[in-house]
């Protein structure tokens, strides 16, 4: 087995012990055609420079430095570029910031022409997505996104439109695809073991450390991030759409704010809480100290005199207008019913699936923390980093795929290791993201995403908000996407031109 770098996400985790290497298991990572000898590295641009660039920005200077390099910074913030600035200009083995041209993010167009770029990296706040999306592509890079593709169904239509108008690429770095466990539920329904899917149901459950940091941060206002039924179960939605193969076709959702923000706090008697996580009393299971990690500490409490931004404010604070607590129906075009929840606020994290088909069912269940306590430092997203999630005897970190088809006993389905965080997906999806022209053949998975699998996912997302406002069941073509949803997940749909308000970036 080949040892590769392990990748991972997370801001809290220690770096050196986040990026130790791992083996993958047989058959888990693709195969790569060796670097055309003189072939001139891509040139990549960063727009946004938060904790989620630091996964891309570590593998262009590391593993994939050979076929691409980074050659400009657009944030409005200046010392989160100068954090990255510096990561690369000791990356490339000096004692300087690299001192790399920065921008605003009025000058997209700007950069793109003069420091000849030939990619975008889009790591920035979601609510940011579709206008860089559509600027970047108009001014002729190709674009790489992180999730999710946008907020909305408005988003959604300038990006289509953007996509059908330019030709240019657009990729989606959806990551729990590549983890070994999902991909493994998804060889077993594509193997046809447990028949035609008749129904999924899937429960994600946030603990009190991860769900609540949704709620320190700019995600906690729902213009920002169309809430955790698109922020977070983006992920969710575009897994059931890639297992079962099909497109949602009508979505009907239920939910509120049940346990943070501050009208809770006082419902259950909680007293005065601190205004923020920095400083408060030591022992809070809700604070977040930006000090106990040089990263934030530097990304963000260091940051934040620029443009006033809190990354640790209270989840109990006013201001919340997302909900921690959701229901969705989800019915399929051929006919299969999903029903999802998601709740922020347990005392154990990880997820439950259960597929059921016409031959048999297929079950999936991941425990990634299998409880909270506070006699050290934790992790905040125990996906990203398995290495700071404890044992626990009763709710053991780790998964289980068992498959059983009718009038037969069931049998567990063997589940290869992966490479670094979120399920051991992270470092095979930036293969997929900076080498696919060299991968050698066709991934039969179907792993990589595109612009309209992000679209997908949003779809259920966005309906989901719909049917919250409304109480009532929201069809995705109501919506007007401006792409059909429906064919082969894996073939790229164009966009027709349609009229669209575009909104300013902030």
């Amino acid at each position: 087995m080949t040892k590769h770098r392990a990748a991972d996400q997370n801001p809290t985790a220690p770096r050196p012990a986040a990026h130790r290497s791992a083996a993958a298991g047989p058959g888990v990572v693709p195969d790569f055609a060796p670097l055309p000898a003189g072939r001139p590295r891509r040139r990549y641009a960063f727009a946004g420079t938060g904790h989620r660039a630091g996964m891309y920005v570590d593998a262009l200077t590391g593993e994939h430095a050979d076929v691409g390099e980074i050659v400009a910074w657009l944030d409005p913030n200046p010392a989160r570029v100068d954090y990255y600035d510096a990561d690369v200009g000791r990356a490339l083995g000096g004692d300087a910031p690299a001192g790399l041209p920065r921008y605003l993010p009025t000058d997209v167009e700007r950069m793109i022409a003069e420091q000849s770029v030939d990619v975008v990296v889009v790591t920035s706040p979601d609510r940011t997505h579709a206008e860089l999306v559509d600027r970047s592509l108009r001014a002729g890079a190709d674009v790489v996104v992180e999730k999710p593709l946008t907020t909305d169904a408005a988003g959604c239509r300038r990006i289509t439109r953007a996509v059908a108008e330019t030709g240019r690429d657009l990729v989606m770095t959806f990551n729990y695809r590549y983890a070994p466990r999902n991909s493994s539920l998804r060889q077993v329904i594509a193997a046809g073991a447990i028949g035609d899917v008749t129904g999924v149901h899937f429960e994600w459950v946030l603990d009190t450390m991860h769900g609540a940091d949704y709620f320190r941060r700019w995600h906690r206002e729902k213009a920002n991030s169309g809430g955790l039924l698109v922020h977070k179960a983006s992920h969710h939605f575009d897994l059931v759409n890639w297992w079962i193969d099909d497109v949602p076709t009508r979505v009907f959702a239920s939910g509120g704010l049940r346990f943070y923000g501050d009208a809770n706090a006082a419902s259950r008697g909680m007293g005065p809480r601190p205004e923020r996580g920095t400083g408060a009393a030591a022992g809070d299971p809700f604070s977040l100290d930006l000090r106990d990690d040089p990263r934030l500490e530097a990304l963000y409490l260091k940051a934040e005199h620029h443009d006033g931004y809190r990354r640790d404010q209270d989840p109990f604070a006013p201001g919340v207008t997302i909900e921690d607590n959701l229901s969705v129906l989800v019915d399929y075009s051929r006919g299969a019913t999903l029903t999802y929840s998601l709740n922020a606020h347990s005392p154990w994290e990880g997820y439950r699936v259960s597929v059921d088909g016409t031959l048999g069912r297929a079950e999936l269940h991941v425990v990634e923390r299998g409880h909270l306590d506070f006699g050290g430092r934790r992790a905040l997203d125990p996906s990203a980093t398995p290495e700071g999630v404890e044992d626990d005897p009763v709710r053991p970190p780790g998964h289980r795929l068992v498959v059983q088809q009718h009038f037969r006993r069931a049998e567990e389905v063997a589940v290869p290791d992966g490479l670094g965080g979120h399920g051991g997906g992270d470092a095979i999806l930036l293969k997929d993201v900076f080498r696919r022209d060299l991968r050698i053949g066709a991934d039969p998975l179907g792993r990589a995403a595109g612009y309209l699998d992000g679209v997908r996912a949003v779809a259920v997302g966005a309906a989901a908000n719909e049917s919250l406002r409304t109480g009532q069941p929201v069809t995705v073509e109501s919506l007007r996407l401006g792409v059909p949803l429906t064919g082969p997940l894996t073939e790229p749909h164009t966009a027709g031109p349609a009229a669209e308000e575009h909104r300013p970036l902030v």
